[in-house]
């Protein structure tokens, strides 16, 4: 009975490893936890290098800067399909509550901003542009905006409410983003 007990105690243990490992390492590379205050700096470089306007080119319009400011106060904001508030909300929510502080009203869905603005190359993309997704794989259909918060090397750092972290910055170079990626536009 001893010699079957630690035949199953070993699979069990092999087990219990092999599956800790693989969802140790899914957990370390598909989250991050980001504390408000904390500014991400990305060391590696992207597997998706993005070629990027300067870091020291300034946006023309200085509004984007409290547009963006306010968009970043609804960090850590949990998600909320069609909310505008810090009790909730959506990603167009999050885009158009934001620039509605500087009164430039935009439409209410991501597929609607998506037409106003200047159609923008990913190297003319700076602070304060508008990036649209295609995150549905049975429709072709925009559903999901980002503002652009920072603009480092290879990387475009945008805000945006994800339907299961809530307001979070991501990077356009992570896998997921760059593969939905349709449009990059500039409202102001």
């Amino acid at each position: 009975m001893s010699r079957y007990f630690y035949y199953v105690f070993f699979i069990l243990f092999s087990l219990l490893l092999t599956s800790c490992g693989a969802s140790k390492s899914k957990r370390l590379v598909g989250q991050q936890n980001l504390n408000p205050n904390e500014v991400i700096i990305y060391n590696k470089a992207p597997e998706n290098k993005i070629k990027t306007a300067s870091a020291s080119e300034l946006p023309k319009d200085k509004r984007v800067y409290n547009v963006t400011a306010t968009a970043l106060t609804f960090e850590g904001t949990k998600y909320k399909y069609g909310g505008t508030t810090a009790k909730g909300m959506d990603c167009s929510g999050l885009v158009f509550t934001s620039f509605l502080e500087e009164n430039i009203e935009l439409p209410r869905s991501s597929r609607a901003m998506s037409l106003e603005g200047e159609r923008l190359s990913l190297a003319d993309v700076n602070i304060g542009d508008l990036l649209f997704f295609e995150t549905n794989k049975n429709k072709k259909v925009i559903n999901h905006v980002g503002l652009v918060v920072e603009i480092q090397s290879g990387h475009i750092l945008f805000i945006h409410s994800s339907s299961s972290r809530g307001v979070i910055i991501s990077s356009l170079a992570d896998d997921y983003w760059f593969e939905h990626f349709v449009m990059a536009r500039r409202v102001i």
